[in-house]
């Protein structure tokens, strides 16, 4: 186990490792419910305190099984949740949040973000973070599945209020190095990387194998290891699985070489102009 987690800063000084636990597809099998809420707790306990979930995700089902995660040990998670567009004018935003913080049993969000965008003006939505912001429901806010151009527009309306951009990012999935990665860095904004190893499809990759083999490690390590390399790159794998959540923590030790990111580069190649932002 890595003697010191890897951190980074949020635009209001919250420090979080960049390596995290996500929790799409939890709360949606009853029989999973307690190893799922087993491997959080360990997650917590081996530090790995940041823990993503959103309204979505199950119907609310991944919110209540983050809120028996965190029972009697609030103080030791940062919770991530999401409010769906859906919801996203103030009225429905500040109800919204009050119905996750229910399911999640807890006083306050530690961070809160707009899940994608939707036909409500951003500044509705904006409207209700600050007002959760000033009601101390919710620490920060910020968004996911934005592109640039919607970035843009966020820092137009709320100039440096907006602590994260959540958005798929893998070996496979690289778009956003081209132009986000980079705008973001310039606003000292972490980027949150969901599905950093493409939900298991890119593990089956012979180039991946070779380079976890030379590093006696696992292709999934070796993906995670990738995104984790990023500077400033929060990534979030969701396991509901005890020993992925150590085999996780491990790929915190691997330190890629020049050959082995040239090979990656070679079967997985960054991008040589704009692309257009994806999402699954």
């Amino acid at each position: 186990m890595p003697a010191t987690l890897t951190s980074t800063i949020f635009p209001n000084g919250t420090s979080v490792p960049v390596l995290g636990q996500g929790t799409w597809h939890m709360g949606e099998n009853a029989a999973a419910r307690s190893q799922e809420v087993s491997s959080l707790r360990l997650g917590l306990d081996l530090g790995l305190t940041l823990i993503d979930t959103a309204e979505m995700y199950a119907d609310g089902g991944a919110e209540r099984v983050v809120g028996e995660a965190i029972a009697g040990r609030r103080g030791d998670a940062f919770v991530v949740s999401k409010v769906l567009p859906s919801n996203a004018s103030t009225s429905r935003t500040l109800r919204a949040c009050e119905d996750s913080l229910t399911r999640l049993g807890t006083d306050h969000i530690d961070l809160y973000l707009l899940h994608w965008r939707g036909g409500t003006p951003l500044s509705e939505t904006l409207e209700a973070f600050e007002r959760l912001l000033k009601d101390g429901k919710i620490r920060a806010w910020g968004v996911s599945n934005f592109d640039v151009d919607d970035m843009e527009e966020i820092e137009q309306l709320a100039p440096g209020r907006a602590a994260t951009d959540q958005v798929l990012y893998n070996l496979s999935r690289r778009g956003i190095a081209f132009d986000l990665l980079p705008w973001c860095a310039a606003k000292r904004m972490p980027i949150m990387a969901y599905s950093p190893l493409d939900e298991g499809r890119l593990l089956g990759n012979a180039t991946l194998h070779r380079v976890a083999a030379a590093h006696g490690a696992t292709p999934a390590q070796i993906a995670l290891a990738f995104v984790l390399a990023t500077p400033d790159v929060i990534a979030i794998p969701k396991t509901g699985r005890p020993d992925r959540i150590r085999e996780n923590l491990a790929a915190l030790d691997i330190r890629l070489t020049d050959e082995d990111r040239l090979a990656l580069d070679a079967a997985f190649p960054p991008p040589s102009r704009k692309r257009p932002l994806e999402m699954i």
